[in-house]
């Protein structure tokens, strides 16, 4: 796949794709969270290629929301979703669902909702979503025991870029490799011509070392599980909630939950290993050591001054003048008068670094040449000793550490690819639960999406599927409730309504009519975003565009109007396709020319292959308009209970509603009988 050739990715953004691993497989895989692993890149942006990636793959070009109004409802319906999330992964991932004219992408998108909905969002595994989040690179780890050496320009320079954890030596001779090994603790030579080379330290030959990370430095293996424990916790205990619930879940979790738990164990929060008695060991010598020789130079100090303290020692003057022309210092006379003591000392001082630092036979060697036998007080320690003893330890702990590393790569590096699908499993979950919940909360059913012309749309109770202008197909929907009124989902009436070709929409105020649009607006929506609907049963065509156009707020002035007439002289130019939804359009200007102009639009509409619905006060007016028959629909007001409106929230297919003041005015002539009332009742 073409990085630049996706929608919205440009050069800059092609540019850290690449940085991934498998750009192409990852962008089109639309997974958010690995695509937001790249450079510079948040889950928003992520979500926004992926999106571009869907519509590349099933070559999408269609833009459904056509106008504000259609986008405003599509953000509503992504919010009663993104509402139902308990990760901020779930929130970024339903933006890759949007509304499509495709119907590969449709059914794509239907085939995963329709599963998501089978899910049983348990209250435990949504709990136990909370602690998941997509996994994170941890920052380089520079590893300062072990090194790369070539002498090859082009393999230093690859080096450089592909492990960027070691430093990279340029040698020329074996001679350079042996100064490097009494400098690092292991030594990795890159070039095949110093195979069977004798140096002394731990040097390897090893020309693949490039192409096996995970060996040369399982460092950079250790810090990204190291960095991702909790996630990498949270996304096993999630599973096992799903299990322990039996929700509906797959077989086996992509890893094993409890080997993830043993490694991780043995696995510090900064990479380190824990858990091996040896490597601690080596760990607190080395780090004690010269802690230890200071304590241990005290019992030696401690045990001669008591030793002097409680001795008398007497000198004969020849002896103290043949001492004295000698030359020699006062720890002549300790050697001569307290050699005894001092080897007591020396034995007491070696015993205590030894027990102190916990050290093997071999390294309590080295131990014993700390303290020489030349006799001092108070005792020194022989500097060059302590170093070797503790360049002894180190390299000790160094091996021990690099072996237990490899090994613990080897194990982590079998769980590296199923520990990502196990969180990505827990994301996607959560995604799925949301949809779920969502399906559950409104009472939701998956439409049937049909290809324009494709199948009988199916009318209403009182009316044909096709009208007079030959138009057929449109929405169908049954027991449809809208979420998005300012009022309890369960107390919200439900709504039948069929719509093929062009209608107006008539009815009292307050009755719903607005509501009924936003109704079939977020149906239309949602289904063509491939998710379930908060309806009975639904059916509708796929349109290629949504145009809804809210009610105006006012009479527009001149220049206004005159916009708001050519986006309508646009919109009726190729309308085939088009689900055009309008609220009271009559209120941009007075109304005899609105009629007139509503009218002059449902005849260019009815002529094409559109499905419209116009909300209007004016149906009677815009019908004489007309040059054709237009089919009015009525939500019809039952009447008037005690100053309250009674409607039937479901339009009548060829009716026209009677309005709010003649029904005020008919119960007026019904209450008081006769006279003026029934006279006005009369002219409506």
């Amino acid at each position: 796949m073409e990085l630049e050739a996706i929608p919205g990715v440009g050069e800059k953004t092609a540019r850290a794709l690449r940085e991934l691993e498998d750009p192409a497989a990852t962008v089109r895989s639309g997974d958010v969270a690995a695509i937001a692993r790249a450079p510079g890149m948040n889950e928003a942006r992520a979500a926004r290629v992926a999106r571009g990636a869907i519509r590349r793959r099933h070559d999408d070009g269609s833009r459904v929301l056509a106008t504000d109004r259609a986008r405003e409802v599509y953000r509503d319906a992504l919010g009663l979703l993104k509402e139902r999330t308990v990760t901020d992964y779930a929130e970024k991932r339903l933006e890759t669902f949007y509304p499509s004219a495709s119907a590969s992408r449709i059914a794509e998108a239907q085939a995963f909702a329709a599963a998501a909905t089978e899910r049983d969002p348990d209250p435990a595994v949504l709990e136990a979503l909370s602690g998941v989040e997509p996994l994170a690179d941890p920052p380089t780890v520079r590893v300062r025991d072990r090194c790369l050496a070539t002498a090859d320009a082009e393999v230093y320079a690859r080096a450089e870029a592909r492990v960027p954890e070691l430093s990279v030596e340029t040698v020329d001779d074996t001679r350079d490799v042996a100064e490097l090994a009494r400098s690092y603790a292991t030594v990795i030579v890159l070039d095949e011509a110093f195979a069977g080379m004798d140096v002394e330290g731990d040097v390897h030959v090893r020309p693949d070392a490039l192409e096996t990370p995970a060996e040369t430095v399982p460092e950079r293996l250790l810090a990204f599980f190291a960095e991702n424990r909790e996630r990498l916790e949270a996304a096993a205990a999630v599973h096992e909630t799903v299990h322990e619930a039996d929700t509906g879940a797959d077989a086996d979790p992509a890893a094993d939950p409890d080997a993830l738990r043993d490694a991780l164990f043995r696995l510090d929060d900064d990479g380190t290993i824990v858990g091996d008695a040896e490597l601690e060991r080596l760990t607190a010598a080395v780090d004690d050591l010269d802690a230890a020789v200071s304590t241990a130079e005290s019992v030696a100090d401690d045990h001669l001054r008591e030793a002097i303290r409680e001795r008398d020692v007497t000198i004969e003057g020849t002896d103290f003048l043949s001492l004295v022309e000698q030359g020699a210092r006062v720890d002549s006379l300790l050697d001569r008068e307290l050699a005894d003591e001092y080897d007591t000392a020396m034995a007491r001082a070696r015993e205590h670094l030894v027990d102190a630092l916990e050290l093997e036979p071999e390294e309590a060697d080295l131990a014993e040449r700390v303290f020489d036998d030349d006799p001092s007080f108070p005792v020194e320690r022989d500097e060059s000793a302590v170093s070797r003893l503790r360049t002894e330890l180190a390299a000790g702990r160094d091996r021990r550490a690099a072996r237990l590393k490899a090994e613990l790569a080897a194990d982590l590096g079998d769980l590296r690819e199923p520990v990502e699908e196990l969180v990505r499993d827990a994301l996607e979950l959560d995604v799925e639960l949301a949809i779920a919940r969502f399906a559950r909360d409104f009472d939701c059913v998956m439409p049937e999406v049909r290809d324009p012309g494709g199948g009988e749309a199916g009318g209403g109770a009182e009316g044909d599927a096709d009208d007079e202008s030959g138009n057929s197909g449109g929405f169908r929907l049954e027991g449809g409730r809208s979420p998005l009124l300012d009022v309890e989902f369960e107390e919200v009436e439900p709504v039948d309504y069929a719509v093929d070709g062009v209608r107006l929409l008539s009815g009292v105020n307050s009755g719903g009519k607005t509501s009924t649009l936003d109704l079939v607006a977020l149906v239309v929506v949602l289904a063509q975003m491939g998710m379930p609907v908060p309806a009975a049963d639904v059916e509708l065509d796929r349109f290629e565009e949504v145009h809804y156009y809210a009610k105006s707020q006012g009479t527009l002035d001149a220049g206004a109007f005159e916009a708001t007439l050519r986006d309508f002289g646009d919109l009726v130019e190729g309308a085939d396709g088009r689900l055009v939804l309008v609220d009271e359009l009559e209120s941009i200007t007075e109304p005899g020319a609105s009629a007139k102009i509503i009218a002059g639009i449902l005849e260019a509409l009815s002529e094409q292959d559109a499905t419209a619905v116009f909300v209007s006060h004016l149906a009677r007016e815009i019908r004489e308009a007309a040059d054709y028959d237009v089919v009015v629909d009525g939500i019809e007001a039952v009447g008037l209970v005690d100053g309250e409106l009674r409607v039937n929230r479901s339009p009548r297919e060829g009716h026209l509603a009677r309005s709010t003041p003649e029904l005020i005015v008919e119960k007026l002539a019904e209450d008081r009988g006769g006279g003026f009332y029934t006279d006005l009742l009369e002219k409506f």
